[in-house]
């Protein structure tokens, strides 16, 4: 008899990486994407011009695992109590997603998780035995929002772990200072690890919303960056962690030994270069994200009736609620007769009623046009 694949220990589908799978190369309007608009490596080797004779003389051996020493440096620079022994350099975010969960949650844990949240960061502390509570983001008044006590509330003996997301991944929602210093405060008196998921950090459309890392407000906590989001690097699959806690980091490291070992010395080089020159990289994509969000602003505008939308603070992406009928089936319909790419709420088992739109790219206008023209099509 054949044994199945699938037992009590498994990994559920990743809902909405399945649903890229599908949808993200074929349709011919993406308007779900999470990142910004990318970088070609030539544009990156113009930034410094001895930057293409260094790339094209780059030896493609390993490199070391905690990720090289100058880029380590380079990474301590956005901290203010980190430096390059407190990063250990991931191949993505989500890795060091999977190899932070490993380290520092076991069989038994209560962990809390803010809500919606990308799938991983509530689905390996399961996976790994934990009772997982989901800290529900509210909407009232037009704005998304945290409830602190009931975050409070939540809190128990058997508490290991507070996950959150800020600047927030879907709703573009950032804590304000209030709220972080009464999080770090409930953090560090029942002695919690606390896992920061911050890759759309520097991605604040006001400068006065960025918060410090949370790893340099909190001894327990780690931080999350990515070369994803805000820089529009994805395809460098280069992420990192940051904690002032040397214990856990070198658990991770020891775990991050049976996953990449290393990342890709082209990717290292490339993300150095491109955070030496980090300034123009986000001014670019800011002035992109600032742009389309204004058509964003006029088209849910036009279609009231049709959408409530809540305008985010931060980020390349928005979850706007619909007001006429089911996520699942709209976006189906949307795909099939528009061409046009949204995710739903229930990628997130968030209800039926939000969609997940991406703002940060270039050809936004056109699969917002297209959008648009399918909208007055079913209002006439």
């Amino acid at each position: 008899m054949t044994r199945s694949l699938a037992n009590h220990r498994s990994l559920p589908a990743f809902k909405l990486e399945r649903y890229f799978a599908r949808y993200e190369f074929t349709v011919p309007h993406q308007l779900a994407s999470s990142d910004a608009e990318s970088f070609s490596i030539g544009e990156l080797l113009a930034l410094d011009p001895q930057a293409r004779a260094g790339f094209e003389a780059l030896g493609l051996g390993y490199t070391e695992a905690a990720g090289h020493p100058q880029l380590r440096e380079t990474l301590a620079s956005l901290y203010q109590t980190c430096g390059a022994q407190n990063l250990l350099v991931h191949a993505g975010a989500q890795e060091a997603i999977f190899t932070w969960a490993l380290a520092a949650l076991a069989p038994g844990d209560h962990v809390i998780v803010q809500f919606p949240c990308y799938q991983s960061l509530a689905e390996m502390a399961r996976w790994r035995g934990c009772d997982v509570t989901l800290w529900a983001m509210r909407e009232r008044q037009g704005v998304w929002e945290l409830d602190m006590e009931e975050l409070e509330a939540a809190l128990g003996e058997r508490t290991r772990a507070i996950i959150i997301n800020t600047p927030h991944n879907p709703t573009g929602y950032c804590f304000t200072p209030e709220e972080m210093e009464r999080l770090v405060a409930l953090a560090r008196s029942h002695d919690l690890f606390l896992l920061a998921d911050e890759v759309y950090r520097y991605s604040e459309y006001e400068e006065w919303i960025r918060l410090p890392w949370v790893c340099d407000l909190y001894e327990r906590a780690l931080s999350i960056g990515v070369m994803s989001k805000s820089f529009g690097l994805a395809g460098l699959r280069l992420g990192w962690a940051a904690s002032q806690d040397a214990s856990l980091l070198d658990a991770m490291a020891r775990i991050k030994d049976y996953t990449s070992i290393c990342t890709s010395a082209p990717s290292e080089f490339l993300a150095q270069l491109a955070l030496c020159h980090r300034d123009r990289l986000l001014e670019r994509n800011l002035s992109l994200i600032q742009r389309n969000l204004d058509l964003a602003d006029e088209f849910f505008a036009e279609f009231a009736q049709l959408f409530v939308w809540r305008r985010p603070k931060a980020g390349t992406i928005a979850f706007p609620r619909l007001c006429q009928e089911g996520a699942d089936d709209y976006c189906r319909r949307l795909i099939q007769e528009a061409g046009v790419l949204l995710l739903p709420a229930s990628l997130y088992d968030f209800g039926d009623h939000h969609v997940r739109i991406g703002f940060g790219r270039q050809d936004f206008p056109r699969g917002l046009q297209r959008w648009r023209d399918y909208c007055r099509e079913q209002l006439s």
